[in-house]
């Protein structure tokens, strides 16, 4: 054999070893017992406490006397908790391994849970107990997801389907905002101190979520082994992550995935709910349940979507999210529910393709040794559109809520139309001369 033959094997065995990961025997023995299932439930549990407090917006209002512009700003603190959670907590699971980060979050997401039971006592713990709830959520969602998306692929899920890896986390989330709203929402309707009892469930699924969690594989730091093993000095040719993929087709509909949801349960409910004595609180609780719900119902059609064009399903996203908007806007006019519970399901179904296309594409453009922190820059844009509800009360004061509402459907066509163009524009780029 030539030496420059030799030179080429070499170099082809050392790519490998950089870029396949190391199996341990027990990764091999985990992949039996489905381990991405394991860790799910930590992402159900980051949902469900991010909807359980949504659902109870009114009952603050009714039970505690809260007034409407401090239900919207503790809503609001989610969000601002959230942010940094996620922009710290994806680089220190690509450094520390998913699973200390994940486990940590999880049981600062608990606690955060029994704050917010003791503010029915003292509304003083409710502003902190947000706080925490988002701080925890987003460390969750960064390193939680990475680590269902990493434990659903090789060697651990050997016949995982294309795709499907990436939106599981997603899947899990989507299924903790249906259930934590709709749950809390029954308890504070029929249990008694429902601004106490209606976090109890949430306090169970944490513990044991966290408990079913603590014995399921690192994933975060076979990249760091393999290329110690294969030598200090190989080269990172995958680290890079790739931006022009992010910003063309992420970026521009992340804002939306959360912004569509939360008009759907936070700010309709409020807008038709006049006709609703007695069950306001219910009705909060099915939308919270009919727009995650939907959501998840949509999935198989994302699937079809994406394996018939790469963009297709966010595009259709964007559109089904401007029609959820536009029918909100004589559902809001009339003081309809049956109307806006439609359009709430609409919005849910946009929530899902949007998410689904997301999610694959961040991963699409993350290196394995960036996962995490490029999936958390995915989930912050997201949700920044959770802020919608209250730049929505700030603008009432100006503009009736029809008219807002139908402004965010004109944008939602608009940002339709310019993902489909940049999409083009990428395919003419790819395309040869």
């Amino acid at each position: 054999m030539s030496t420059s033959a030799t030179s080429k094997t070499t170099d082809t065995t050392t790519d490998t070893l950089i870029n396949t990961p190391a199996v341990e025997p027990r990764d091999v023995a985990a992949a039996a017992g489905r381990p991405w299932l394991r860790t799910g439930w930590m992402m159900t549990a980051s949902g469900w406490s991010a909807n359980q407090f949504s659902a109870l917006l009114s009952a603050y209002r009714s039970e505690l006397g809260l007034s409407e512009s401090t239900v919207t700003g503790l809503f609001a603190v989610y969000v601002v908790g959230l942010v940094p959670g996620l922009l710290l907590g994806g680089p220190l699971a690509d450094r520390r391994g998913r699973r200390p980060v994940a486990l940590a979050a999880l049981a600062v997401n608990l606690l955060s849970s029994c704050m917010l039971m003791a503010g029915s006592a003292a509304t003083g713990w409710l502003l902190p107990g947000r706080f925490l709830t988002g701080l925890s959520a987003g460390a969750l969602l960064a390193a939680g997801s990475a680590w269902v998306k990493e434990l659903s692929c090789p060697p651990y899920a050997p016949d995982a389907a294309a795709g499907t890896a990436a939106r599981r986390s997603g899947l899990f989330v989507s299924a903790g905002f249906a259930s934590g709203g709709l749950v809390a929402a029954l308890i504070a309707q029929w249990l008694p101190h429902p601004m106490a009892t209606a976090y109890v469930p949430h306090v169970v699924l944490a513990a044991v979520a966290w408990a079913v969690a603590h014995g399921a594989p690192e994933t975060g730091r076979r990249a760091d082994r393999t290329r110690s093993e294969a030598g200090s000095n190989a080269p990172d040719r995958a680290a890079v992550p790739d931006w022009r993929r992010f910003r063309r087709a992420v970026l521009p509909l992340a804002p939306w995935v959360f912004a569509a949801p939360a008009v759907g349960f936070a700010t309709l409910p409020g807008l038709v709910d006049g006709g609703l004595a007695g069950w306001r609180t219910v009705y909060a609780g099915i939308a919270t349940a009919v727009v995650p719900g939907s959501g998840l119902l949509v999935q198989p059609l994302a699937r079809r979507l994406a394996a018939r064009h790469r963009t297709a399903t966010g595009v259709a996203g964007l559109g089904v999210i401007a029609a959820g908007l536009a029918l909100a806007v004589p559902a809001a006019a009339a003081a309809r529910p049956g109307l806006a519970l439609v359009a709430a399901a609409l919005l849910g179904a946009g929530y899902g393709l949007a998410l689904s296309f997301g999610l694959t594409e961040a991963a699409a453009a993350a290196p394995p040794e960036r996962l995490a922190m490029v999936t958390s820059l995915f989930w912050t844009a997201a949700y920044l559109g959770m802020l919608t509800p209250y730049a929505l009360a700030l603008l009432s004061r100006w503009w009736s809520m029809p008219v807002l509402l139908a402004a965010g459907a004109v944008l939602a066509a608009l940002t339709c139309g310019a993902l489909a163009a940049l999409d083009r524009g990428a395919e003419a780029d790819r395309t040869p001369a």
